[in-house]
């Protein structure tokens, strides 16, 4: 099944290998990368590979990053979505977190919160997942703005790869 799922300025859809130019674009920015453990990537094959894996979690699990597309330009600006996690991570583990990134250019114009909503609901009212998780680094104001307009509850802070991050939940209502 192809999720495709429009917001009022994105369609959200499935990265393919088309938007391999602008994975690269996104994540060999060092500033994209601030909050990420500051290790952009160098070369495009390191992007084909991270497209391989986004595109093989669509297999194994039926969901994963998303490609975020403006509607009135066709322009790839970054990935929005909810992953299913199987690496222990804050003393939790098989679970379903919301992610994103975009490329600088389009920071601070609620791209971020827009798509993200989207999935939200998504995920809860299509794949009734009980609750989504999250987590930002603990000094990404941006991102943390972004998961409290969000409704989702700050829970604890905690280390991951050495990172200092803060970890978010919110319930699914309806279930």
């Amino acid at each position: 099944m192809r999720i495709i799922i429009e917001t009022e300025r994105l369609l959200l859809r499935e990265i393919l290998d088309t938007d391999l130019e602008g994975m690269f674009a996104l994540d060999n920015n060092p500033n994209v990368h601030t909050y990420l453990g500051k290790n952009p990537i160098l070369t495009i094959d390191k992007s084909q590979d991270y497209i391989n894996k986004i595109r093989k979690q669509y297999v194994v699990h039926g969901i994963g990053r998303y490609a975020v597309i403006l509607k009135d330009t066709k322009q790839f600006i970054g990935w929005c979505g909810i992953k299913y996690i199987t690496e222990p991570e804050n003393g939790h583990v098989n679970f379903h977190e919301i992610g994103y990134r975009f490329i600088e250019d389009y920071w601070g114009k609620g791209y971020g919160y827009e798509s993200a909503k989207a999935w939200l609901d998504y995920g809860f009212n299509t794949m009734n997942i009980k609750t989504i998780y999250a987590s930002a680094h603990i000094d990404n104001k941006g991102s943390r703005h972004i998961l409290g307009k969000l409704g989702m509850q700050t829970k604890n802070e905690f280390e991951w790869n050495k990172i200092p991050c803060i970890w978010f939940e919110l319930e699914n209502k309806t279930i």
